[in-house]
Order: structure tokens, then sequence, then C-alpha cells
């Protein structure tokens, strides 16, 4: 009877209050590891189809609840080596990750520190491109663009005419600025102040700006210039500065060179 009783005080006590304790542990460890595991390629397939989204809204494409992947059947994507501008095969779109890239010293640079407006440090060597044709006609280029707003790293996509010059739109997916003031850059009026805008004057300097307050309609200037974010104004600050870093020379300026040279012809 003693003994017996020995037994239960044993398992009624720390000891046993701790194994109990480890073993549950261990299996929701192993359940929450198995579950994520198991639903990693469906987390990565509704990533993909958002961005699919966005790049189709940016377009200006409209694209059927469930049908993203029938309407971006209309747009090429291709890799492009940011330092000639041309186009190359490797690596490929599918599955590229462009801050992994950037972080391999294999695939990926520094960014010298005057040139890095947009405060990312690194970028990879290559960035996918997406064309949107009318047959063999170019009608679209759409960029994946990125930088530091206020609180985030923002990430979006410029869309621009043939032209490689008169913006389109421009929408991120992904940023953390602050909801009422930097969140304003995802407002459908806000973000319709792009089209039309020209991201160049006739020099080749990069002109497209957030301003501080309202554009003037008759300001000489008004076609390189949006309205400033109202009470956000290092949000706006970095969306600039991310545009201007992408289309420059240290970003997608060769291949942009590229593709108006090619209209000219």
């Amino acid at each position: 009877m003693a003994e017996a009783a020995g037994g239960q005080a044993s398992r009624d006590g720390v000891t046993g209050t701790l194994l109990v304790a480890v073993v549950l542990s261990l299996v929701c460890s192993v359940l929450v590891s198995g579950t994520a595991v198991l639903l990693k390629p469906k987390q990565q397939q509704n990533e993909a189809d958002y961005r699919q989204r966005i790049i189709l809204d940016v377009a200006g494409l409209s694209a059927p609840d469930g049908a993203a992947g029938d309407a971006f059947d209309r747009i090429e994507a291709r890799m492009v080596d940011l330092a000639t501008g041309e186009y190359v095969d490797s690596p490929g779109v599918d599955g590229f990750d462009p801050l992994a890239a950037a972080s391999d010293p294999a695939t990926g640079i520094a960014i010298p520190a005057a040139l890095d407006i947009a405060s990312i440090r690194r970028r990879a060597k290559y960035a996918p491109v997406y064309l949107v044709r009318d047959g063999e006609t170019l009608e679209q280029i759409i960029l994946p663009v990125y930088g530091s707003g206020l609180w985030s790293t923002m990430f979006g996509y410029l869309a621009l005419e043939n032209d490689g010059n008169t913006v389109r739109g421009l929408r991120f997916y992904q940023h953390a600025e602050t909801p009422g003031l930097g969140d304003q850059v995802d407002k459908p009026a806000w973000r319709a102040q792009w089209s039309g805008k020209q991201l160049f004057d006739d020099a080749g300097t990069a002109r497209i700006e957030v301003i501080r307050g309202t554009v003037a309609e008759n300001s000489a200037d008004s076609g390189y210039q949006v309205d400033g974010l109202a009470g956000a104004t290092l949000t706006g600050r970095g969306v600039t500065n991310l545009v201007h870093y992408w289309v420059g020379e240290h970003g997608f300026g060769p291949y942009l060179e590229t593709i108006r040279s090619e209209q000219q012809r």
C-alpha cells in the first residue's frame, strides 16, 4: 500500500508534471512543424497569385475572380541583367527571390553608398520584368521596385508605357507604413495620380517625385509630380527615392535605354 502511494505521489509530483509538459511540448512542436511544412506550398502559391493580381492591376488588366493565371497569360516574364540591360535565360523568373539573390555574393552586389538612395544596401545582379504585348507589339513594361519607407521596406510594381518613360501606374503589395498616414500609398485616388506622369525630362534626368503638398496644375513641373502624403513626408520621400534608384543607371536604367532605342527604330 505504501509503495502504491509512493508511486502515485511520484506521478503527481514535480517530476511527473515536468515529464508531461515536455511530452506535450514535443507533440505540439511536431504538429506545428508538420502543419507548416504541409501548408508551405499552398502559402507560396497564394503569394504568387496575389503578386500576379497586383501586376495585372498596375497594368490596368482585369482578372475575373479565380482566373488571375488566365489573364496573366498576356504577360511575358523575362529576366534582365541589370548591368547590361539585356535579357538572360538564367536564372529563371519562376521562384526567383530578389532578396535571397541580393544577399548571395555569387548573385548579388553591394550598392555604393552614394547610389543607395533606396537604402537597400545590396541588390541582385538580375531582375524580372513583365511585358504586356498585343501580338508582337510591346504595350507596357512592368518593373519590380522596392526600397525603404519610414518604417518598412516597400515592395511594389511600376508600370510604364512602351516608351520606357510614361508611367501607367505604381502599386505596392507589401509595406508596413503608418496606418492612416503612410498607407495612403494604397489609396486608389493617390495611385491614380501616377498615370501619365513622366519619369525623365528631355535631358534624361529622373524628375518624377512625390512632393510636399499638392501639385499645381499650371506648374511647368506638374508632369513629373505627384501629390504628397499628408503627415507622411518621409514615406513620400522613400517612394521618390526607390523609384529614382530602380529607373536609374544602377537599376533598370540600361534596360530602359535599350527599350527606348528599340521603340525609336
